[in-house]
């Protein structure tokens, strides 16, 4: 079985890259399922629906690498779209039973899409620096992840998406690039706060909010995050 794992931070295209592997015939998709140890590690954490998403799964970290990501499906291929600052307070060693694939956005536009929901988000919120020591930590041992800027993948999704399935090892499917607009099964509990856009969309397209002004208030925190994202953004995969 292939185990795609995905590490993101928000506001990345995720949402729309798991309903995209929805549409294969040989994929299960799972939507966050370390969100619950997240937040039950960070009781500061006040984000939308928390109560909603302590209660509606495995707050234990254990149980959901060995139930869920580790876990027996009955397609050939999981996809688990994560995200990077989830993956604290916990050991990593389950990383290397999974193929990791890293979604990476412009902070720019991450940021100023975020602070729509949070209206002060800080390097936690958005997991860019997690994502970097995660990168590394797994490019020393030899595994080599794999990097997509959602920049890169909205300038020609049907040229991207064939080339990210070559460098998963899984083979091109052009399901991939049409969903039915609406919410999916799959959808974790915090969907109503967090997923107008997908829901509303029928393939990769990109925001007209993604050219929103940049809150000057949080330039400190993209002066911060921006270093992160070059360094992952050289990596990326190129059409």
């Amino acid at each position: 079985m292939k185990r795609i794992h995905l590490i993101s931070g928000p506001r990345n295209i995720s949402t729309a890259l798991m309903y995209s592997f929805a549409q294969r015939a040989d994929t299960r998709v799972v939507d966050e399922p370390l969100y619950a140890h997240y937040l039950s590690t960070h009781p500061e954490v006040d984000h939308p629906g928390r109560a909603e998403i302590l209660g509606s799964m495995s707050q234990d970290w254990k149980q959901v690498v060995s139930q869920v990501i580790l876990g027996s499906y009955d397609r050939e291929v999981v996809f688990l779209k994560g995200m990077s600052h989830h993956l604290v307070k916990m050991e990593l060693d389950w990383l290397s039973q999974v193929t990791n694939l890293f979604l990476i956005r412009n902070p720019r536009q991450l940021i100023a899409s975020f602070a729509q929901v949070i209206e002060q988000p800080i390097m936690r919120d958005i997991g860019l620096d997690q994502s970097y020591r995660i990168w590394r930590k797994l490019d020393a041992e030899g595994q080599c992840p794999v990097v997509l800027d959602s920049n890169e993948l909205l300038k020609d999704p049907p040229k991207m998406m064939p080339r990210l399935c070559e460098a998963l090892g899984i083979p091109a499917d052009e399901s991939m690039l049409r969903w039915a607009a609406g919410p999916r099964p799959e959808d974790g509990v915090w969907a109503p706060y967090w997923y107008a856009n997908v829901h509303g969309s029928t393939g990769f397209k990109k925001q007209e909010t993604s050219t929103r002004s940049f809150p000057s208030h949080l330039q400190p925190l993209l002066d911060e995050a921006m270093p992160f994202y070059e360094h992952l953004s050289v990596n990326a995969l190129k059409l």
